[in-house]
């Protein structure tokens, strides 16, 4: 009788255990479950935040190419735009108004990088020669580059930058920022560049470039030397061998008359005036 009861408690703990067994792992599994769907949350509320939020916010904007003063004058032109997020924002416009506004950008190029930087990479304009022009009943000095076109710089030493000449006389109504030179003068421009590429400072010993407008649309140039009263008339062909033929002239000149007001280079000789 004892050995029949025993065997029938040892079933029952046996019962139990895999009973307990059984709820224990239904247990576990829950709790993985709940961990796996946690998990999953976290990460697509970790992709929202992340990647998400600011695809839809204000982009960031990182300028190559600037410096500060020019990229306070980008970031105006871009507010002006008005808020936009990273998806939204148009870089061909953005392109387009950049270029219409500020003279002195002469490329742009822009790479939206996902989720929130919008990259510019910039190409300024440099100067090679620089004029004068009215604006508001005020005269101010403006840049132009190799190609003729006229701009505005942040950079206020171009300026006061001996070795940009300064050039005068040309038509008042071609002066306009972010014009371009008629053909005639942008090959005047073309010489000035390529006389800047050479390593002599020729334009160190000038002070002004004058165009002085000819029947038939031509024209032709009066020179100003540095620390000199006296100008220097010569026709458009302004290169080295004319500029170093001007040098060795003057010195002639001065060292027959001392109170020359002008010489003349044209037509091939060398004459000249008195005060």
């Amino acid at each position: 009788m004892s050995d029949v009861l025993f065997y029938e408690y040892e079933d029952l703990d046996k019962e139990d255990v895999i009973s307990k067994s059984k709820s224990n792992n239904k247990k576990i599994s829950i709790l993985k479950t709940i961990i796996i769907c946690l998990g999953i949350l976290l990460f697509f509320e970790v992709l929202i935040y992340a990647f998400v939020m600011p695809c839809f916010g204000n982009p960031k904007f990182e300028y190559i190419g600037l410096d500060a003063s020019s990229s306070r004058e980008v970031n105006e032109v871009l507010n002006e735009m008005g808020s936009q997020s990273w998806v939204s924002f148009d870089k061909n416009k953005a392109a387009s108004v950049i270029k219409n506004s500020l003279s002195f950008v002469d490329e742009v190029t822009i790479v939206k990088k996902f989720p929130s930087t919008v990259y510019f990479k910039f190409e300024e304009r440099q100067p090679v020669a620089k004029t004068l022009i009215n604006i508001d009943s005020h005269t101010v000095p403006i840049q132009i580059d190799k190609n003729g076109v006229l701009f505005t710089s942040t950079k206020k030493s171009v300026s006061f930058d001996s070795m940009i000449p300064l050039i005068s006389g040309l038509p008042l109504e071609i002066l306009k920022e972010g014009g371009i030179l008629p053909v005639k003068y942008r090959s005047l421009i073309g010489r000035i560049s390529a006389l800047k590429a050479l390593p002599q400072k020729y334009f160190a010993a000038i002070s002004e470039i004058q165009v002085v407008s000819k029947q038939q649309g031509n024209y032709e140039l009066v020179l100003y030397p540095v620390h000199s009263k006296i100008k220097v008339l010569t026709d458009r062909t302004l290169d080295e061998a004319a500029l170093k033929y001007m040098m060795v002239a003057l010195d002639v000149v001065n060292s027959i008359e001392p109170n020359v007001s002008e010489v003349d280079l044209r037509y091939g000789s060398v004459s000249y005036r008195t005060k």
